[in-house]
């Protein structure tokens, strides 16, 4: 199974990915940990990587495809793969779709999980950490320990107009990208509203 997952940040892409992969038995590629890996191995491009991010610059779009390909073709991923956090704009998804095609890999779908803005404000909003455990909690869905309410934190990014913010990126940033994949044929919306269980029900049933 060969998927890209897609989906507004807070709308459980990592929770549903931690299950699919381990359902598929695929490896999740995540483009960030996937740059942080070659430029630790000192391959080639992870070479390249490093130089761009040590001037401060965003590391190429073209360069993030070769590094993509070259990750899709190992033996871990011979099954299938998740990719994840790329591609972002509807230039990289063509792209990408060229270089996999050249490299004969095949994607089977695009799964895109849906959450209403509101929703997905509610969910980020009331999000606090441990800053001694680590643990993370919801003040209304996973509420903490009475004994320990005080000491939580608020992460800056967690406050209603960061996260508007960062909606409205996303939205501007995947709405080519869903169209793209629709007119191939390739996208499959999930409803993303309902417990972790649910949605992964969903994801495997457009999936199937």
């Amino acid at each position: 199974m060969r998927i890209i997952l897609v989906g507004p940040p807070g709308a459980g892409k990592g929770t549903q990915a931690a299950r699919l992969v381990d359902s598929y038995n695929i490896p999740h590629i995540s483009t960030g940990d996937m740059l942080r890996a070659a430029v630790a191995a000192k391959t080639e491009l992870g070479k390249q990587a490093d130089e761009c991010m040590s001037r401060g610059d965003l590391v190429p779009d073209g360069l993030v495809i070769a590094m993509t390909v070259e990750r899709l073709g190992q033996p871990d991923c011979a099954r299938g793969f998740m990719l994840d956090g790329f591609p972002r704009t509807r230039a990289q998804a063509f792209a990408l779709t060229d270089a996999l095609e050249k490299a004969a890999i095949v994607l089977d779908a695009v799964v895109l999980i849906e959450v209403p803005d509101d929703q997905i404000v509610g969910r980020i909003v009331g999000r606090r950490s441990d800053p001694e455990t680590g643990k993370i909690y919801h003040l209304s869905f996973q509420p903490p320990p009475p004994e320990i309410v005080d000491r939580l934190v608020q992460r800056k990014d967690d406050t209603e107009d960061a996260c508007r913010a960062r909606l409205a990126k996303y939205h501007a940033e995947t709405a080519p990208i869903v169209d793209y994949y629709a007119e191939q044929g390739r996208l499959k919306r999930v409803d993303g509203v309902g417990s972790a269980d649910e949605v992964e029900l969903r994801i495997k049933a457009a999936l199937a």
